[in-house]
């Protein structure tokens, strides 16, 4: 059974009750209702089943076995060792904490999760494999109904758009389905690639922030995404699925806003 079909067992199949711990673990030693074990996990975090799908991409929660994967994506390189596209400079840690890094901060943006503030850390797959990671983050989303957006992307995989896909496909995750007024992104200025991006899904410039790293100002071009900007923009295709149940959590307990899953025809770190 491949992963696709265990997904769409889990996303068909209906459980009757909760197993007993024994029953459980018999399941799991026979090599039966693994399915059921990853369907009782998406009743207590349904966030594990969201999907977000865009011509070449899928945007998804990974499997421990697909973080270890994309740790390992990180571990090879983000980006040209002479660049410094980040602000917290975790690409400048050796191959093996640049992958560690990886795995912690996703565990720790699940453990923190509240509705009232939380970060979304999707993995990027191309072609089924892990390419990066799209996240985006709120604070008080239900009243302020804004986000802000990340993301990098193996230095292997670059230069083929999907850096822009990823986006996109993030974008749409947070218009059209969340019901977002607003998106910012934030780049270093002589980030040419993020920039780019931005200014090519609709962004406008939203003011400039000095930091210090490596004992050094550098300055970030902010970025906002209006919804009606956001609309103004042809894009490619985008189709969510397994957003049902995850409202609270998003903390929008009135339910969806956006029209549902839909499709809008035609047309890194950000």
């Amino acid at each position: 059974m491949d992963s696709m079909e265990v997904r769409d067992r889990i996303h068909t199949t209906p459980i009757s009750g909760i197993a007993e711990p024994g029953e459980r673990e018999k399941e799991v030693r026979s090599g039966h209702g693994l399915y059921k074990l990853a369907r009782v996990l998406i009743d207590h975090w349904p966030i594990k089943g969201l999907s977000v799908r865009s011509p070449r991409l899928e945007l998804r929660l990974p499997s421990e076995e697909e973080l270890a994967e994309v740790a390992d994506v990180a571990a090879r390189g983000v980006h040209d060792p002479n660049d410094r596209p980040f602000l917290t400079p975790w690409t400048d840690l050796p191959p093996a904490e640049r992958a560690r890094h990886v795995v912690q901060l996703h565990w720790s943006r699940l453990g923190r999760w509240t509705p009232q503030n939380w970060a979304l850390e999707l993995v990027a797959f191309f072609e089924g494999r892990p390419v990066g990671v799209q996240d985006m983050r709120a604070v008080d989303f239900g009243i302020r109904r804004e986000i802000v957006s990340g993301s990098w992307i193996g230095l292997n995989h670059q230069g083929r758009g999907l850096g822009t896909e990823m986006r996109v496909a993030m974008l749409h995750l947070a218009f059209e389905e969340l019901g977002a007024v607003s998106a910012t992104s934030m780049s270093f200025t002589d980030n040419i690639s993020s920039v780019s991006v931005s200014r090519k899904l609709g962004y406008r410039p939203d003011g400039v922030t000095r930091d210090v790293l490596h004992g050094k100002v550098v300055e970030s071009q902010r970025f906002r995404l209006s919804r009606d900007n956001w609309h103004s923009q042809e894009r490619p295709p985008v189709m969510v699925s397994g957003l049902t149940g995850c409202e609270e959590l998003f903390g929008i307990n009135g339910g969806r806003t956006g029209p549902g899953v839909a499709y809008k025809s035609s047309h890194l770190a950000g």
